[in-house]
């Protein structure tokens, strides 16, 4: 594949992004360079569009100039002819043609001088000089030698005067060598000729000299040669200064800086003769143009030719607009090159993240085997030990024997929490860990939660309660395990970090809490304040101390239960919208007045592993694990979790979870979720509760109302006595069997010395008729040594943290009712027996010190307990048909592990239902074994794998009794106990 990789790169070498780059730079540079050269030609030839429009104007006006000269000379020819041949005599001389010629010299600016010759025959020669009194001389002023005719000049401008009685007939050379030739060729056809260009005598400028023919009148407009000839009077000629006749034609037009003007006669092609301007080199300039020049002589040839003074210069469009294409095609090549190369870098970073997918996935592989292997080797030992030390503790120890494995057992069940943290942290990461829903009491979980940590705050002296608003139901479908797991991490870290004060845990519905928090915005116009106080500042708490939320107060908690009637009463009398009647959203607060979480921690409580400081971990303990997996089961629970805390005054962790209502029609047997069934032979009692502490006394109100106790509370002692003398509006002994049977002081409200005034007042009020009995006084504590001060007159004596089921226990020994629980309570009691009692079990395991612990553990409830230690051996005894009702599976195992043996035992029944025979009752004996995996290892992998492999559940080591009847309820039948009905 390399190979092949390689030879397609020699292949596709054109492909490379720099071998690209290097292209498209080539094709930019000559793109750009032909653009010039496009531009650049363009440029020159709008500039020869501009010489030869100037060019072709300056031609014109010359010819126009030009043909108004030889219009006036024309003119002047016919008046020649009619005013000195057509008068007899002449009506014209020298002086009148001088003058004459002299005032009209404006009309003909171009000619510096006409002059009129006269046709003279030899025959006529001296007669016309007798007459003119002047000899006809040549250009060289000499008599003129005898010839056939002469054209001696008679009348002359007074500009060229000097040329009277020259005759211009001569041949000689002074005007033009060829004036003979022009003067025949001019009567001949009857228009103006022109001579070739020579140096004028006065003025040194090039000219040429303009010759018209002069006839008698009466010649016809189509006459012949011959006759043009015979009717020739003489030759009208004009003297053009073509220098100054151009030069003066440049200077009325714009432009003429630009460009040079040349005139040419060309009637001999190859010998050009310049009238006009200097003769360049034909190579001296480009661009030129040749405009071709009519002066009326069809034998005359010429042209004017123009050219740029200086060479075009080139245009700057064409010299910007290729530079700025050329930097467009570099940005856009650089902008390619660039997304190319990103391109490659982000396939390149494609093509590592892929393999960090893979490496990453391959390390979550090996983390996870790795957990489980860890997991299965720490539990399996623990297994024993806390197994062992179960069963050490049903043996008969002493007080200090019973510490010590007691104090083993702690430990033991804190190494298995940290364990159970780390796995979960784990699950979490993986995107693992699932939520059940199953239904269950949150009253009786919160009163397990109080009850793990009762010794450590009655240790501490400080208040542990939870109270659970009457709108919350009673049974909700959720996760009850993860839902305790959230609540033990809040609570054990309130109970933990607190030294003085309380610990409150409060479960309200969200859309509740949020009403009373608009309520009282609207009423005080906030919803939240601190003010300063003192040391010796009394609060409106459970304890009277500060908080960290000032608005956990006890206006804050009357209004929760103000409420709460009043939302009872609203959803009572109407329909319940159907939102709220599925889902119930909670929202539960861990209230403490510990020493508070510092500012700048504040932001990293969830991070896992993080401490406030290092001081925390040396001083408190804990790993800094427990508040971020609350925090991820409650985000997987639908909720939030947030915080509120102040150092040195407390904190408060508040959460909400979205939990499902649990119906009537679900089919589910509700009892069986409770982990307590509560007593009812308390309902209708009536009581007295002393407190002065509003908050205090509606918690312990919440717990007495569970037990269907009627209680009045009251501030003072008094108070209570007057409440049973019929005083203020309370009840008396006309309302009998309404009168308060017990009478319940807190410690606050306790003193000695009053102890023999409470007992004689109360049999002062029996004998005075007041009341019928002497109602029950019982004392409330917090911790073991107020026992000592609290005198001998109280009835009993409840140490705090209260429950209800401590509560009816106390009551119970107190008012001698004994055991007054319902038949409920003596089946739940007695469930795990009566599943297991009789029952053939087969526990698998490859460790014997596990196997003496499971089968202790069984045993306890009854089962026959029969233990093998491979799954050869299972396969053996499970053989069907076979006496066993269940078996527990080990996982791991030498030669045969537990999904093995339990894929060979379904694939035994499965061939034994096959190959029975339905006559003979075969069939009945082959039944299905629930097989129950027991292993140390708890990951979701082993879960499903037990799954996969036929198992009908899962049990983790070590397993306890409410874990080990969960499992077997589901597949063991439940048999009678004797005497339970």
């Amino acid at each position: 594949m390399g190979l092949g990789t390689v030879a397609e790169g020699d292949k596709r070498w054109w492909w490379n992004r720099n071998v690209i780059m290097v292209l498209w730079m080539m094709l930019s540079v000559g793109f750009c360079i032909g653009l010039h050269c496009h531009m650049r030609t363009e440029s020159l030839r709008k500039a020869g569009e501009t010489l030869t429009s100037m060019c072709e104007e300056r031609a014109r006006m010359l010819q126009e100039q030009f043909a108004v000269s030889v219009n006036h000379v024309h003119a002047l020819a016919i008046l020649v002819s009619t005013f000195h041949y057509q008068k007899n005599p002449p009506a014209l001389d020298q002086v009148t043609f001088a003058n004459y010629a002299a005032r009209t010299s404006f009309e003909r600016p171009l000619l510096n001088g006409v002059a009129y010759a006269q046709r003279v025959v030899h025959a006529e020669r001296e007669l016309f000089e007798n007459q003119q009194g002047w000899m006809i001389k040549t250009m060289n002023r000499e008599p003129s030698p005898v010839q056939d005719e002469y054209a001696p000049v008679i009348y002359s401008q007074e500009t060229v005067s000097y040329i009277e009685a020259l005759d211009m007939m001569s041949g000689e050379v002074h005007w033009n060598q060829e004036d003979r030739e022009n003067i025949l060729r001019a009567r001949a056809t009857g228009k103006a000729v022109l001579t070739r260009p020579f140096r004028l005598l006065e003025s040194n400028h090039l000219g040429v000299v303009l010759t018209f023919p002069v006839y008698l009148s009466g010649l016809p407009d189509d006459a012949t040669a011959e006759e043009r000839v015979k009717a020739t009077a003489g030759y009208l000629g004009g003297a053009f200064d073509v220098e100054s006749l151009v030069e003066n034609l440049l200077h009325q037009l714009a432009g003429n800086q630009e460009i040079v003007v040349n005139v040419y006669d060309v009637t001999n092609a190859s010998e050009p003769l310049t009238m006009y301007g200097v003769h360049l080199p034909d190579g001296h300039m480009s661009l030129s143009h040749v405009s071709m020049l009519d002066f009326g002589d069809p034998f005359r040839k010429h042209q004017m030719k123009c050219r740029y003074r200086k060479k075009p210069p080139v245009s700057l469009s064409s010299i910007t607009t290729p530079s700025g294409i050329f930097v467009i095609c570099m940005l856009v090549g650089y902008i390619g090159y660039a997304a190319w190369s990103h391109y490659d870098n982000v396939k390149e970073d494609f093509r590592k993240m892929e393999e960090l997918k893979k490496q990453a996935e391959a390390a979550d592989v090996a983390k996870s085997q790795f957990l489980a292997t860890v997991s299965h080797e720490i539990r399996t030992p623990m297994n024993g030990v806390l197994g062992m030390l179960d069963m050490l503790l049903d043996t008969d120890l002493n007080l200090t024997q019973m510490d010590y494995a007691q104090t083993a057992q702690v430990c033991g069940r804190a190494l298995i929490s940290l364990i159970n943290e780390v796995l979960d942290r784990a699950k979490i990461e993986a995107g693992k860990l699932e939520i059940e829903s199953v239904p269950f009491d949150l009253r009786s979980i919160l009163d397990d939660v109080i009850s793990l940590f009762s010794a450590k705050s009655r240790e501490k002296g400080i208040e542990l309660a939870v109270y659970v608003s009457d709108r919350v139901p009673t049974i909700l479908t959720g996760d009850p395990g993860r839902f305790r797991q959230i609540i033990t991490n809040l609570v054990g870290n309130s109970v933990k970090f607190t030294e003085r004060g309380h610990v409150f845990v409060q479960v309200h519905l969200a859309e509740h809490v949020k009403m009373v928090i608009d309520a009282k915005t609207g009423l005080n116009g906030h919803a939240n304040e601190v003010n300063i106080t003192s040391a010796t500042t009394v609060f409106s708490t459970l304890s009277g101390l500060e908080v960290a939320n000032s608005r956990n107060t006890c206006e804050s908690f009357k209004m929760l239960l103000s409420h709460g009637a009043s939302l009872s009463c609203t959803f009572g009398s109407g329909s319940v919208p159907e939102s709220i009647a599925d889902k119930v959203t909670l929202m539960v607060s861990v209230e403490d007045t510990g020493i508070g979480i510092p500012v700048h921690a504040q932001d990293r409580v969830f991070a896992p592993f993080m401490q406030a400081d290092s001081s925390t971990s040396r001083n408190y303990g804990g790993t800094g694990i427990g508040l971020s997996i609350s925090k991820c089961l409650v985000e997987l629970m639908g909720g939030k979790m947030n915080f509120t805390s102040r150092p040195h005054v407390g904190s408060t962790f508040t959460f909400t979870a979205v939990l499902q209502k649990c119906g009537k029609s679900s089919g589910v047997d509700t009892k069986r979720s409770l982990s307590e069934v509560l007593p009812t032979c308390f309902r209708g009692m009536r009581a007295i509760l002393v407190d002065r502490q509003p908050v205090r006394a509606a918690v312990t109100k919440y717990h007495l109302r569970r037990l269907g106790i009627i209680t009045e509370d009251v501030r003072t002692i008094n108070e209570a006595l007057h409440t049973l003398s019929g005083q203020n509006g309370y009840l008396n002994s006309s309302q009998p069997g309404k009168q308060p049977s017990i009478f319940l002081i807190e410690k606050d409200s306790w003193d000695p010395k009053i102890d023999f005034h409470i007992r004689n007042q109360l049999l002062q009020r029996k004998e005075a008729g007041h009341i019928e009995d002497v109602p029950k006084v019982v004392l409330f504590l917090t911790t073991e040594s107020d026992k000592t001060r609290a005198g001998s007159h109280a009835d009993s004596i409840i140490v705090k943290p209260l429950r209800a089921s401590t509560i009816a226990t106390c009551f119970q020994q107190m008012l001698g009712m004994g055991k007054c629980q319902n038949k409920d309570i003596v089946n739940n009691s007695a469930s795990l027996r009566g599943l297991l009692d009789g029952k053939n079990i087969l526990v698998v395991d490859d460790n014997k010190v596990n196997l003496r612990v499971a089968a202790a553990a069984l045993k306890k409830y009854g089962a026959k307990v029969e233990c093998v230690e491979s799954g050869k051996s299972a396969l053996s005894l499970l053989q069907p048909p076979h006496k066993f009702d269940a078996c527990f599976m080990d996982v791991q195992m030498p030669e045969m592990d537990g999904f093995e043996a339990t894929r060979q035992i379904r694939i035994m029944e499965s061939t034994a239902y096959k190959e029975a025979s339905p006559d003979d009752g075969s069939v009945m004996a082959i039944r299905h074994l629930p097989i129950l995996a027991m292993t140390a290892d708890v990951i979701q992998a082993t879960y499903e794998e037990c799954v996969k492999c036929g198992m009908d559940g899962y049990v983790s080591k070590p397993f306890e009794e409410a874990q080990l009847y969960q499992a077997v309820a589901k597949f063991v039948v439940s048999q009678q106990i004797p005497g339970s009905s």
